[in-house]
């Protein structure tokens, strides 16, 4: 399987840490997308998400500004 590429593991990583920051669950985030929670899981272990899904998931956890 291949490594993540640096931008790939920046961005689940950046996301990771903005659902912590919110103490938001990936079981949490899922409802608020409404997708499944193992999906949620999956995207974010792979590192391989749209930017579309990363700006849907922070909107439904209310970050509206990243610092990276």
């Amino acid at each position: 399987m291949p490594e993540h590429t640096d931008w790939e593991a920046k961005a689940a990583n950046l996301l990771k840490a903005e659902l912590k920051r919110q103490g938001v669950t990936y079981a949490q985030l899922a409802e608020k997308i409404g997708d499944k929670e193992v999906n949620i899981r999956n995207k974010l272990s792979r590192g391989k998400f749209s930017a579309a899904f990363m700006l849907r998931a922070l909107s439904a956890i209310a970050v509206h500004e990243l610092r990276f």
